[in-house]
Parts: C-alpha cells; structure tokens; sequence
C-alpha cells in the first residue's frame, strides 16, 4: 500500500524568500504527475495574484505549478477537476479567507481526490487559511472589528484535534486566550511566518527560520527547524466523513 506523501502547514508570508527549506522539501517529495495551486482561500481577494505568485515562486525551485481553480462549491464538485486532481503530485493550499475554505472543500469531490492523492504519495501544503484547513478545526473571526477573538469551525480533519494559529509571530500568538477558550482540549499549533511543520517519514519536524509552538492544555513547547516536534497528532488515513 502507497505511503501517505509529505504534509506541511505553513505560518504564512508564503511564495516569498525565507520558505525555501520546506518549499524544496515538497518539490523533493512531490509525486509524479501535475503539481497544482489551489487558491480557493484567496477566491474573494484576488485568487489570480496568488496563482501567480505562486507559479512564479515554485517555478524557481523547478516545479511547474497549474492552477486547480476551485473557488465556489460548484468547482469543488466538479467531476472534471476531480479526475485531475486524483492524478495530481503535489497540491499547496494558498492563504486568505480560514472559513472558506473548509466550507468549500468539506465533503466535496475534489478534497477528497486531493486527499487521496496525498494518501498515495502527492505532496500536500498549506499556508496560513491553507494550512488552517488541513486540521480538525479552522479559527474564524468571532466578532468585528476585534480581529483576534477566534471561535472554531469544523475543517477538513487530516490532523485530528488540532487548530493552527498562523503568522504565530507577527499576530497569531493574540488568538491563544480565545481558541484555549473555544477548544479546551484540542491542541493549537502556533507556526510562524515562512516558517512550517512538515509530516514525513512517520514524524513531524520543524521547518524555516522561525519557530512551531505546540500548546496542549497546560504545556507549552517550540521547535526550531530541525527538531522534531513531540505531541501533534499524526495525519489521518481516512477522511472524517468517509
């Protein structure tokens, strides 16, 4: 039985210098076939910019990305863009709007190609809302315009009883008292900017040139690229809804 493929979340501040080290190990790692952008996150703030930002960072490391353009739930149950994206070998989540995407891909037909093409070895990442996605749950702004105050939505569920808190050194660390309030007993992960947590090889290591903080109830831990990173959850082999 095929091998599940690399996995990273990303903090965000992605397609730009500073991601290297994770970015060259999803290339590395990357499953024959098209390597494709997903940009439903940015699809109401200029999902052509983040394609392009996109294409033009990897095409750097010598990876030729296309777009997999699912920006509504009609694209996410499109059986065209299903059939593409079960032949697909490397798949990254771009960052923006955290509910959008889990509320567009949830049990649709192109998360779960994407999901099983990741279980037979495709590279799958996901940055800031991306990365966000991938988990058990997303954190969504609860009230306006306090922007910090979180409450959970239900995600995609790879990474089971885990929250990521994004851009965890630029603003994320702010979301820790609501989510802990929110989701008592699930585990956040704070990551950083260009900074990730990637899943290979049967463990979770550190990324980049920031810090992955795991807070589980009462305990705190980071890890600097390299290390690898005790206590996160290991990914699921079956869709929740499977």
């Amino acid at each position: 039985m095929p091998s599940p493929g690399l996995l990273a979340l990303v903090g965000g501040d992605e397609f730009k210098p500073g991601n290297e080290e994770q970015d060259r190990m999803l290339v590395a790692a990357a499953r024959k076939g098209p390597a494709y952008v997903v940009p439903t996150a940015a699809a109401r703030q200029g999902p052509e910019q983040a394609v392009e930002h996109a294409t033009g960072w990897f095409r750097s490391l010598g990876l030729a990305l296309e777009e997999l353009p699912v920006l509504k739930p009609a694209d996410a149950n499109s059986k065209e863009l299903a059939a593409l994206a079960r032949g697909g070998g490397f798949f990254y989540l771009v960052g923006g709007d955290p509910g959008l995407v889990a509320r567009v891909l949830r049990d649709s037909r192109v998360w779960t190609a994407i999901f099983e093409a990741w279980r037979d070895g495709a590279s799958l990442a996901g940055s800031s809302a991306g990365a966000m996605a991938l988990c058990s749950h997303t954190l969504i702004r609860a009230s306006w315009p306090n922007r910090f105050h979180r409450r959970p939505s239900e995600a995609l569920g790879v990474i089971p009883n885990t929250a990521v808190l994004p851009h965890f050194d630029t603003f994320g660390h702010r979301w820790i008292e609501s989510a802990r309030r929110e989701l008592p007993q699930v585990t956040l992960l704070g990551v950083d900017e260009r900074s990730a947590a990637v899943w290979s090889g049967g463990e979770w290591r550190a990324a980049g040139p920031g810090v992955v903080t795991l807070i589980a109830k009462s305990a705190t831990a980071s890890f600097q690229s390299g290390a690898k990173i005790a206590g996160l959850a290991s990914p699921v082999r079956m869709l929740p809804a499977q």
